[in-house]
């Protein structure tokens, strides 16, 4: 399940994603965002700062400063959000690439039926997350307006 924080910080994601896809796009402040995405001001802060640390946005000082994305939306994939927001996404850590630990009341990691069956279902998962992209994400939210409006 993902955080309260996670989906913040996709929103933001979101509202700077639709800005890249204008023809102009604009800086948009801490506001702008908190109120396109309907999420508080208070959490954005150190979610953009995050973000920006991370290399996924650019904050823009000024009178008409604000925040870009500093990518192309099909170069922001969901799972390292996911991860720099969250956290490992892996439902044990033995299953972790990134955040590997050995489970303590383990005694066989090769024999455990637990690690075997949330490997098949997060291998799975691990596949679909891994492919999905902003880009993915502002597309099926048009897709989605088109078939809500027709």
């Amino acid at each position: 399940m993902i955080t309260q924080k996670m989906k913040y910080a996709l929103k933001a994601m979101l509202v700077l994603g639709d800005e890249a896809a204008r023809p102009a796009p604009e800086a948009l402040t801490i506001e702008g965002i908190a109120r396109r995405s309907d999420t508080p001001k208070r959490f954005l802060e150190q979610i953009l700062l995050e973000l920006r640390n991370a290399g996924m946005v650019r904050s823009i000082r000024g009178r008409s400063g604000g925040y870009l994305l500093s990518k192309r939306p099909g170069d922001i994939s969901i799972s390292e959000l996911l991860r720099l927001i969250d956290g490992p996404i892996a439902p044990l850590p033995c299953l972790s690439r990134r955040a590997y630990q050995r489970c303590e009341d383990c005694r066989d990691e090769a024999a455990c039926r637990i690690r075997k069956v949330f490997a098949e279902i997060f291998w799975s998962y691990l596949i679909l997350i891994e492919s999905l992209t902003l880009e993915d994400m502002l597309r099926f939210e048009h897709v989605a307006d088109q078939v809500v409006g027709a």
